[in-house]
Order: C-alpha cells, then structure tokens, then sequence
C-alpha cells in the first residue's frame, strides 16, 4: 500500500500557503500544548500527542502488543495548560501533567501567548465556541469530533480556521488507518466491482442506569459553564455522565457513527448526501438520559445508497466473522459491534476501525459444490490508529501541512449524521442543497439546523 501518495492525492491534503503567519518548526523545538476539557478522551489524546514512554506503554494492547514503527517516542512536546469547570477532573490530569498550569475558563487559557495548540474535548455543544475562539487566538487546534452541534456553526468554524491560517485537525482517526486507505484505493479502482449500497452499523448493548433525582452541583464544578451555550437544566449527576441527554450530542448517530461516515466518503469518494430519511425510538423508559436506544437512516449520495443503524440493546451488529481476525470494541467471540459494509457487484468489502475482510461473489454459474470465488478471500488487521493520528497532528504543526482530516472534511463528515437527526424530527424526508445550507422546500425541517446559544454564553456570532 502507497498510503502517503494515495493520501495525497485523493484527500487533497497540501502545505499551507507560505503566507501562514507561523512559520515551520524545527524538530528540536518544543510545542506547548493545552488540554481543555480533562475527561478521559481529552486526557488520551494530549498524553499520545505528547507521546513518551510513559503515555504510550499503557495503551500497547489497543495497537496489538506494539506501535506502529512511525510513532516516536520522547518528542520535544510538553503539556503546560490543563483547563476544566471540574476541579476534580484537573486534579486527576495534574497526575500525568504536574507541570502544567490550571485554569477553569477557557478564555484565559487561550490568553497564554506561551501555548502555542489545544485539545479541544468538551461536551459537543462547547466544540465551535472554543475552535473559534482558540482560532482567534493563534492556536493550532486538535478538535475532538464531532465538529458542530448544529449544522449552521459549520461556517463560522471554518472561517476561523481558514482566516487565522491556523493547523485544525479533527480527531477522525480512521483518516491515519491504511487500510481504511487501501479500502479506498479498492473500491474506487473498481477491484470489488460497482459499489451502489454501503451499510454502516454501531452495536452495543448499553448498561441500564435507573434516573436520578435533581440535586446541588458537588463541589468545585461551575455547572453553569459546564452546560454553556446548551439550554439551561437543573443539575442532574446523569447530566455529566457520557453523552447521555441530547442536550449535549446528537446521540450515537454523531458519536460512533461520523467515525464511520467519515471513512465511507473517503472510501466511495463521495461526501455528500442528496436526502436523508429516519427513524428512531427510545424503548427503554426506565434508562436515564433521553438518547435514542434504536435509530436506522437512510442516505442517497451520488451513485449509492447508505443505510446506517445503531442499537443500543444489542452487541451483535452485522457480518460474519473471520478465525484469527480482532474486531474493534468485540466484547465476545462472535460479535461484530461496529462496522461498515460496501456491497459491489465482484465481493463485499467489510470494515472497521482495525481492520477488513473481503466476501467474493460466486463466478456466473458456480453453484452448491461447485462454487468458486470471483476473488481471494482477504482479512487483515492492523494497530489501532489513535496514536499514530495524534503523532500525525504534531509533525502537521511542526510542517504547517493541512491534516488529512481538516476542517472541511470534519464539516461534511458531522453534516451527515447531523441529517439524520434532522430527518428523525421532521418526520419527513429531506432533500439537501449543501451549498446553500438547507432542506429543500422545507422550512420545518430547517429549524432543526441550528439552536441558539443560551446567554451569557453566546461568545460568537452564527449566521443562521
């Protein structure tokens, strides 16, 4: 696999203009890095993008047993800035970073003209605030997806990235996987023959946490600004728990699912749907949060059709599974949780995050004993792609090279799943005009596209 050169070429990826205010750093020069929003996400992905020994060793067993050859270790990274509105989340990251100073607003962390990029990993509502603002302040950004909460923030993001001329790159971290690469290269050079139906699945089978009663906030959390531009609510201990109110996500559709609809338009070379339906429902009634438990859409893009599902009562998932293969997020010998399925007219091409498999369609007239394969069976596995990723950001601030996933393919790849929520609360189909940001002849529908920030939390400006 030629990754770099397929890389290059079918991503767009390209230096920035010679006119970025920052100039190319030395590699023996060091980055400050800041994390804002010190969970466990964020706290992964600074300690891999600082990337010693000791951030790295632990998480061997996700790569299977070693790290891929490129990743370096001991690079000339430090972390200096740690900001939450929980003073117990800060106290447990000064455990991997005592050096680094803490803050509780944001807005001053970004002041230090010492930081030089953040990590963004807050609750999805915060997302564009914080990349506007860390844009306006000259920092290069690593931004956790999904990118927006609502569709119409994407061109204020943009904007802040592309004006500021600063490194954006979106925590997608199937974009540094080569097989999902090797996929691509497959499917749009014909090998498994004409691609019109792709699948996408998450499956898990989530624990059922009864409702908890309202409360006081503990102390050392302004609940306030943890909620921010989002609609105001009561403190809840279920409100901090991961993405369970739709408050603060758009649900699996946009957490798991943009992942895999982000590697499907690399894949199909397509990135952009043409209308989208849904359906979706909550069963279980006595589960705390308000996400939904079932959720099935369906997408036409240009040539093909998508189906994406997610269940959260069952970890089966789709497709069969191959002797020797690991699946990602497998908690059993059989299941196949997450995945993505291209079904062309010579085999079907299985997917995920750390690996894929072919299926080949019989020869004409093989039948019963006599069957024979259009193709040879292919299975692979490779290291799980988060480090590698998060190493990928660090020599992209020291080149000033534009990520593989930049801004713009964050945009798309959190604007079709966002869809799908859209779809599911229209009850309707909706046809999409992505140049001018709208659902065709569908003003219900459109009022779903943005929500307004709550006061005083409305930092920036959205033309809606």
């Amino acid at each position: 696999m030629q990754r770099r050169s397929f890389m290059k070429s079918a991503l767009g990826a390209a230096a920035l203009t010679a006119a970025s205010r920052q100039r190319v750093l030395g590699a023996n020069e060091r980055i400050n890095v800041a994390l804002i929003g010190c969970g466990g996400r964020g706290s992964l992905d600074t300690r891999l993008i600082r990337g010693t020994k000791q951030d790295l060793e632990p998480r061997l067993a996700d790569y299977g047993g070693k790290l891929d050859p490129r990743i370096k270790v001991d690079r000339n990274v430090a972390v200096t800035g740690l900001c939450d509105v929980s003073q117990q989340k800060i106290d447990k990251a000064k455990r991997w970073a005592p050096q680094a100073k803490a803050y509780s607003d944001f807005r001053k962390l970004l002041e230090n003209k010492d930081v030089h990029a953040v990590v963004i990993a807050t609750q999805d509502q915060w997302h564009v605030p914080m990349a506007v603002l860390a844009a306006e302040a000259g920092k290069d950004i690593y931004l956790e997806k999904p990118v927006m909460y609502s569709i119409h923030e994407s061109a204020a993001v943009i904007g802040a990235v592309r004006r500021n001329k600063v490194i954006c790159q979106i925590g997608s971290q199937h974009r540094s996987a080569d097989h999902i690469a090797e996929a691509a290269r497959m499917v749009q050079g014909g090998d498994i023959g004409t691609v019109t139906f792709v699948r996408v699945w998450n499956n898990l089978n989530m624990r059922t946490q009864r409702p908890r009663p309202d409360g006081l906030p503990p102390a050392g959390l302004d609940w306030d600004a943890w909620q921010g531009p989002a609609p105001k609510a009561a403190f809840n201990p279920d409100r901090l728990s991961y993405r369970n109110f739709m408050d603060y996500t758009n649900g699996l559709i946009t957490d798991y699912g943009m992942h895999r609809f982000d590697s499907v338009h690399q894949i199909m070379g397509e990135d952009t749907p043409l209308t989208v339906s849904s359906s979706w429902g909550r069963y279980r009634k006595d589960k705390a949060g308000d996400l939904p438990d079932i959720q099935q859409a369906t997408y036409e893009y240009p040539g093909f059709i998508l189906s994406y599902e997610c269940c959260t009562m069952n970890s089966q998932g789709l497709g069969g599974r191959t002797k020797g293969m690991r699946y990602y997020g497998g908690t059993g010998p059989e299941n196949r949780p997450h995945g993505m399925a291209f079904y062309g007219t010579k085999a079907a091409l299985f997917v995920d995050r750390i690996g894929m498999e072919l299926y080949s369609e019989p020869k004409p007239g093989a039948r019963g004993d006599r069957w024979e394969p259009l193709m040879e069976k292919i299975a692979m596995n490779e290291a799980e792609p988060t480090a590698l990723h998060c190493q990928n950001f660090v020599n992209n601030v020291r080149g000033r090279k534009d990520p593989s996933t930049n801004i713009e393919v964050g945009v798309k790849s959190t604007i079709a799943p966002v869809l799908g929520n859209v779809a599911a609360k229209a009850n309707e189909k909706i046809k999409w005009d992505a140049e001018k940001q709208r659902c065709v002849g569908m003003p219900e529908a459109d009022v779903h596209l943005f929500r307004p920030y709550r006061r005083p939390w409305d930092l920036i400006k959205i033309n809606s």
